[in-house]
């Protein structure tokens, strides 16, 4: 029979229990401060998940008081091996009862008793109305309160329990679970219980005889029950009756606390959505807090502002939003633009690939409050009073080309490439709010306009799907009507104006460093990497095209090889399928299980297997290879653009925490280089007739950082000697002279140095050199024995990180560790190594774009655009187009240019290779 709960019932919410459930499970969210919120967002889920699907009028969500209750009186030993609550959960008790207030909902926190004993009374209370409960819990101890007018609901894994349910889950009645608690005791709350009973034998006992109170009436009946031990059972239960009845009474939930209301005063009240904004605002909870602002709320409060939205030039009003449309409107708009400092530009286009969007118009700002919008090429657009795309832009184009007045943007790398199209070099920038956004914290969730409108305006914009619908039928901005596109457009650039203030502001008062970081090196960026996608790199499809043929036809080769080790066919692709295989069919041992608990067929779990078996070793080719094709040698002929013959990547500033750029469509980044197969993909990458693939980069550049920073003399002097680091760090830890050291000592001198740049442990570099972790433990020993500045600099930079809450590059970048005191262990060490890690990784991070900047002005100063062309930028490396006649005077030279990118320590050395092709040059 179906389980199902009455209309409006009355629903009593365990906060404790889903306090400390939430707490422990993922996700472990943290707000842009690094204050834990994972807990908050579990309950605040679970109270709108209730709300939404029962709709009850009376409810109550009940948390445990601080403080000792009445079961310590009866037993001082009472939960006493309970650990002390984490700093991490401690800090979000406040804000969550805060949160529940808000949202209008009555919560109780009653001093001398548990939040059980408050939700016992009131269900007792309301039974005896007749009136059906439901309790929200995932607490065992609650099953005893169940009965024909009260129900438990379990929201984590969404199960109802009734009568019937309990009796099925636990194997007694609800009126039997106080005894079946008490015989198995509980070893979180301290209730010793009868020694050595579980519930095996506790369902037995109570199966037989009805009650401990019956048991004890008739002691001797239970020595002929049929469980393992019943006959010494009663000796045992004579000798801890008084442990066992105290056991039973602190089992007991009490149902007759004194209250001061009743369930019918326990209704729901209206939400204040004023103070709940607020709240998801200092939380980050943007899905709910967009719900809000949807419903018209939250108008009068400016999340992270200092002051309140209600101020002047801070609540974003539309009204003011015009749209212009003759010569003599934008001509005076125009005026107003050049005598400002600066002014928010935006603009809107009939694609979002840059190569082949097309104008459609201009948004402008020139103060908080005030936006207007310049369509241009509208397709309804033909009254003859109605300025042109040519003739707006000769107005615009030597404004947005002059170095004065400044200006700002949300990713204004975009809008620089659709100037370009027009001929139009974008020059003057002040500000991009995303990247500014990126440097004030680069673990911030997302640094899109919404986003921050929400979170720093406390206002969430027009969306495009909003205007332009969604899916196959999404208008693209030049259908849009103007009616509709104006008040979007003009607040795309009001809104971005705001931002800049804020954030400039925040950046500015956080540390010069920071500001720096922006002023000259992210927002300098923006045009090299505009002239990189411009350009694009030349790929040889028809070289591609062979090798996805090849490739293919070694994946039938892996599949039947996969096939004769199975003793049958499967598909490789299929994780069920793979499963069964290995783990039931041969056996193989279980490393890892999914969160549903299945055998994991993950990829480092694949790894290990493969060392001893041979067909997880023929998976991972088989997987590696198929990825290749479909990523690589199938997708990028795909992507050559018709128009420049030429792949153009996109280079995004604002997603890797520390700091490096990364590749998107298509990913040039990722492109194997250990296996013969990728790096034949990279001789598809070919220069223009008459020119070279020339690949210059940094060698072995963490390292040198790492010696700059930890300032270890045996490290500086390797470097200042020009020693291979590796068979001087071998030397080191095996106690040779530099020319005994074998290819095997350096190999694995190679991965201690690497290894503990990435903060690995013992046990991983055992891992890796396939060998007893105690040797891996002498090795790392062995090694801070011989460098002990690098251990000083790792425990000091664990310390500071602590401290602060973020570690810093060389060049002032900040690397927030938002988990770095969190209780959680594993999550802590994790934020120890990329403490110890991010400082070096971000500043070679730092040190690229320095080296892209310098070498794009260089290129400019000696006027050799034509025969020097910057490709890409991968990891530590940069590839150039050069022209063939000219190799030997611009290969040294970019080399000595990069190796200006920064001052250590230590020599920073650029290595250059040139060839016909990608591979040959690296």
């Amino acid at each position: 029979m179906t389980k199902s709960v009455p209309e409006n019932p009355f629903i009593l919410v365990d906060g404790s229990s889903y306090l400390f459930r939430a707490f422990h499970a993922p996700p472990h969210l943290t707000n842009s401060k690094g204050e834990p919120t994972g807990a908050i967002y579990g309950v605040v889920n679970m109270l709108r998940s209730l709300l939404k699907r029962y709709k009850p009028e009376n409810m109550a969500v009940v948390f445990d008081a601080k403080g000792k209750t009445f079961r310590s009186d009866i037993y001082s030993d009472y939960k006493a091996n309970r650990p002390p609550m984490p700093d991490d959960l401690r800090t979000q008790i406040e804000p969550l009862h805060e949160i529940v207030k808000a949202m209008g909902l009555p919560l109780l926190c009653i001093d001398g008793v548990e939040a059980d004993d408050v939700i016992g009374t009131l269900a007792s209370q309301a039974s005896q109305e007749g009136r059906f409960t439901l309790i929200s819990t995932g607490d065992k101890d609650m099953a005893q309160l169940v009965n024909e007018h009260v129900m438990l609901i379990n929201t984590m894994t969404d199960t109802l329990l009734d009568e019937e349910g309990v009796k099925e889950k636990f194997g007694v009645s609800p009126e039997q679970i106080i005894d079946y608690l008490a015989l198995m005791g509980d070893s979180s709350d301290n209730i010793p219980g009868l020694p050595k009973v579980g519930n095996k034998t506790a369902q037995a006992l109570l199966q037989g005889i009805p009650s401990i109170e019956a048991i004890y009436e008739d002691i001797n009946a239970v020595a002929s029950l049929e469980f393992r031990g019943a006959k010494t059972m009663p000796k045992k239960l004579e000798e801890y009756r008084e442990q066992l009845l105290m056991s039973q009474e602190l089992a007991t939930i009490k149902c007759d606390v004194e209250l001061d209301f009743n369930p019918q005063q326990l209704s729901i009240s209206s939400a204040d959505n004023d103070q709940l904004a607020e709240l998801y605002g200092r939380c980050e909870f943007r899905r709910w807090l967009e719900e809000l602002l949807e419903k018209g709320a939250a108008t009068d409060q400016a999340l992270g502002l200092e002051e309140p939205a209600d101020e002047p030039g801070t609540a974003v009003v539309r009204d003011a939003y015009r749209v212009l449309f003759t010569e003599n409107e934008v001509g005076e708009y125009l005026q107003k633009v050049k005598s400002a400092e600066y002014f928010a530009f935006d603009t809107e286009t009939t694609s979002l690939n840059y190569i082949d969007a097309e104008l459609v118009g201009v948004s402008l700002s020139t103060e908080p409050g005030e936006g207007v919008y310049i369509p241009v090429a509208h397709d309804y657009m033909d009254a003859p009073e109605q300025v042109s795309r040519d003739w707006l832009l000769e107005q615009l184009g030597p404004l947005l080309e002059s170095e004065k007045p400044g200006k700002v943007g949300q990713n204004l790398k975009y809008d620089a490439h659709i100037l370009r199209r027009y001929g139009i070099r974008l020059a003057g920038i002040k500000n991009d709010t995303m990247l500014a956004s990126y440097v004030f914290n680069s673990v911030g969730s997302r640094h899109d306009m919404d986003t921050l409108s929400l979170q720093y305006l406390n206002h969430k914009p027009i969306k495009f799907q909003d205007i332009a619908g969604k899916g196959a039928k999404q208008l693209t901005f030049n259908q849009i009507a103007l009616e509709e596109a104006g008040p979007y457009a003009a607040e795309d650039a009001d809104v971005t104006l705001r931002l800049h203030e804020i954030l400039w502001e925040k950046i500015k008062t956080t540390s010069d460093e920071l500001l720096t970081v922006l002023t000259e090196i992210e927002v300098p960026l923006i045009p090299v990497l505009t002239d990189m996608e411009q350009y694009g790199v030349r790929v040889d499809a028809d070289m591609l095209a062979k090798q996805s043929h090849e490739i293919a036809d070694l994946l039938v080769q892996y599949e039947r090889e996969a096939f004769d080790i199975a003793g049958e066919e499967f598909n490789l692709g299929s994780p069920k399928q793979l499963q069964q295989i290995l783990f039931e069919k041969l056996e193989l041992p279980v490393i890892k299980k999914t969160p549903k608990g299945a055998p994991s067929t993950a990829e480092d779990v694949l790894h290990e297997l493969a060392h001893d078996y041979p067909l997880p070793d023929v998976i991972l080719k088989h997987r590696s290879l198929s990825k290749l094709k479909s990523t690589y040698t199938d997708k990028l002929p795909r992507m050559i653009n018709p128009t420049t013959g030429r792949v153009h990547t996109s280079y995004q500033q604002a997603v890797a925490a520390t700091g490096r750029l990364s590749s998107t469509e298509p990913n040039l980044q990722n492109i194997p280089i250990r296996t013969a197969e990728g790096r034949r993909v990279r001789q598809a990458f070919v220069p223009e007739p008459g020119y070279k693939i020339v690949a210059i980069d940094y060698s072995q550049i963490e390292l040198r950082i790492m010696a700059h920073l930890s300032q270890d003399k045996a490290l500086l002097t390797a470097f200042a000697e020009g020693k291979d680091i590796h068979r001087a760090t071998a030397a080191e830890v095996f106690g040779c002279a530099l020319d005994e050291v074998s290819n095997e000592q350096r190999r694995r001198a190679k991965a201690v140095n690497f290894g503990l740049i990435y903060g690995m442990s013992a046990f991983g570099l055992a891992r890796q050199l396939d060998i007893p972790r105690h040797e891996a433990q002498h090795y790392m020993d062995k090694y801070f024995e011989r460098f002990p500045g690098v251990l000083n600099y790792m425990e000091d930079t664990r310390e500071k990180a602590k401290k602060q809450g973020y570690v810093k590059t060389l060049f002032g970048r900040r690397l927030p560790l938002p988990e770095i005191k969190a209780s959680n262990g594993a999550r802590r060490k994790g934020a120890e190594r990329a403490a110890i890690n991010a400082p070096m990784q971000g500043t070679a991070a730092d040190i690229i774009k320095r080296a892209m900047i310098l070498v794009d002005g260089w290129i400019e100063e000696q006027q050799c655009q034509q025969d020097v062309r910057m490709l890409m930028q991968v990891h530590d490396e940069l590839v150039f187009e050069i022209k063939e006649s000219k190799l030997n005077d611009y290969m040294p030279a970019l080399a000595k240019v990069m190796e200006k990118a920064a001052s250590l320590d230590v020599p920073l050395v650029a290595e250059a290779g040139k060839g016909d092709n990608w591979d040959q040059a690296h």
